[in-house]
């Protein structure tokens, strides 16, 4: 499975967001931070417009800064779905 669309990125797991009743799973991918097609992607939560939604880290930070990125891309993804799905 790809989080996005990008070869050089390694699938981490899921990660559970619980909002209200719901449990949402979210895919975790590890990727180059670099420019594709001409945007520079930012490490965390990320929803595409769509029902395309998870949480990108850098491939090249440390065990650490990936594990924080990721708490804290929970935290955006709750607050993003409790918004988009009981407002």
């Amino acid at each position: 499975m790809r989080v996005i669309d990008n070869s050089e990125g390694r699938f981490l797991g899921y990660v559970q967001v619980h909002v209200a009743s719901r449990v949402y799973t979210l895919p975790v991918e590890a990727a180059p931070l670099g420019r594709e097609g001409g945007t520079l992607r930012k490490a965390g939560f990320f929803a595409d417009g769509g029902e395309r939604l998870g949480i990108l880290v850098d491939i090249d930070a440390s065990d650490q800064v990936q594990r924080e990125t990721i708490e804290r891309a929970s935290v955006d993804a709750a607050r993003h779905l409790s918004q988009r799905f009981l407002n």
